[in-house]
């Protein structure tokens, strides 16, 4: 029996250039957070144009470093966890996991109490017990698709949410800008190296290279080893290398470049609206959607309000997802999201855990601005060690021959060198 041909769209989305973007595309775009909205609203409604160098720098940083990531999985057929095991001590890891746990669950908390605020604001409710209800919906809908749908399913519907962050770069077209002074801040005319900018530039750069993204994009290339009988950790099938890391650059670069420019699209937004007005005090995503209506408009609001959602719905599995990976190949368990509950219970139990207490922080009396603030400062400081790990382990024995070379290398040690710079500027403005 003859099959139906296939039309033209579905063979070039299955053979083409697109067919290459997968785990890289959905870690850039879950960098792009609902708590990352903030933190890029709140530097352009402070600073205007005048930071937005830090989104030019921080590219190639992240670059490097996912790239690194993703490549030790696709080698070692192992996460980054149980490779970072092989040069640290297996405590100090397990504390570093713990301590990326605590983050990352603050950070749902966050994301979960934004999403639920931005749904509220939508609906135009005065409620927020309609805001705690939806983020309790939110949290649960993404918990139930993680147990029930398979890898495959659930990886293309991710891809599929990586499209709401176009919301933000169709906000722009709705407002006037001065290209001139966008030129400027993307150039560092003035670059704003204040004491006072200080705090939201090392902010940014908390935001923009998170340690969770390290451990879901490794493990995300290890579940495309395992789902595909075509490919092969490349210790053991080499041949496969030059289309492997071919196709890791490709996804790396367009995750990358995607979670960049829509910060971009986030700060020069609101330079152009809430710092024009004089609105300087930005403390979550939601508050910027509403701050934006009476000045951009209520369609502005709308894209900006349901980006928030959909990019919160994205995150929120890669959050709790990182760290369940992290902790399960270190124990040894059973990991991977085609696996069903019964089959992974340790797995799911720390995404469930993290999703709950993730609820929890929402109900508490936990101020989240607060919360999300000491969460950056964690991720700061156990990015540091967490990177030189990795780079470590990019160089061990277990990569064989693929060792980075030396540009992605000097990238990889100058990305952990700005981290320890950021981290020890962000101790400084805590404590003094």
């Amino acid at each position: 029996m003859n099959k139906t041909p296939e039309n033209g769209l579905s063979v070039r989305l299955r053979t083409g250039p697109l067919a290459k973007l997968g785990p890289g595309l959905i870690t850039g775009a879950a960098d792009d957070d609902p708590s990352g909205i903030a933190t890029y609203s709140q530097a352009g409604a402070q600073f205007g144009f005048h930071l937005l160098w830090t989104m030019v720098l921080t590219f190639p940083l992240m670059v490097a470093v996912q790239m690194i990531s993703a490549r030790i999985g696709r080698v070692t057929g192992r996460g980054l966890a149980a490779n970072m095991c092989k040069v640290m001590p297996r405590r100090l890891v397990l504390g570093l996991i713990a301590l990326l746990f605590l983050a990352n669950t603050i950070n749902i908390g966050a994301d979960l109490a934004a999403m639920g605020e931005a749904a509220e604001l939508v609906l135009g409710s005065n409620s927020p017990w309609v805001g705690h209800g939806f983020t309790v919906f939110f949290a649960l809908f993404s918990f139930t698709l993680q147990l029930l749908v398979p890898y495959k399913r659930y990886a293309r519907f991710l891809t599929v949410l990586t499209f709401s962050l176009l919301t933000y770069a169709a906000v722009l077209l709705l407002l006037e800008l001065d290209w001139g002074a966008i030129a400027a801040g993307l150039a560092g005319i003035d670059a704003a190296l204040t004491p006072a900018a200080a705090t939201v530039i090392v902010a940014v750069f908390g935001t923009t290279i998170s340690p969770y993204l390290f451990f879901w994009q490794s493990a995300q290339e290890v579940e495309e080893i395992a789902h595909d009988d075509a490919q092969h950790p490349l210790e053991k099938a080499p041949r496969e290398a030059p289309q492997a890391l071919a196709d890791i650059r490709i996804d790396t670069m367009a995750g990358m470049f995607a979670s960049n420019a829509i910060a971009l699209a986030i700060m020069i937004a609101t330079a152009a609206t809430l710092h024009q007005a004089g609105i300087t005090r930005i403390e979550t995503a939601a508050q910027a959607a509403d701050a934006l209506r009476p000045i951009a408009g209520d369609f502005a609001f709308l894209l900006f309000a349901l980006g928030i959602i959909g990019t919160g719905l994205l995150a929120v599995p890669v959050l709790a997802g990182s760290v369940a990976y992290a902790v399960g190949e270190i124990e040894g368990w059973r990991t991977g999201l085609d696996n069903m509950p019964w089959q992974a219970k340790g797995f799911y139990g720390v995404i469930g855990a993290a999703v709950l207490l993730g609820i929890g922080i929402d109900f508490s009396p936990i101020d989240p601005f607060q919360a999300l603030y000491w969460s950056a400062v964690l991720n700061g400081l156990i990015a540091v060690p967490m990177m030189a790990a990795m780079m470590f382990v990019a160089h061990h024995r277990c990569m064989g021959k693929f060792h980075p070379g030396p540009g992605l290398t000097a990238l990889g040690w100058l990305s952990t060198a700005v981290m320890a710079a950021a981290a020890l500027a962000m101790l400084y403005f805590t404590l003094f």
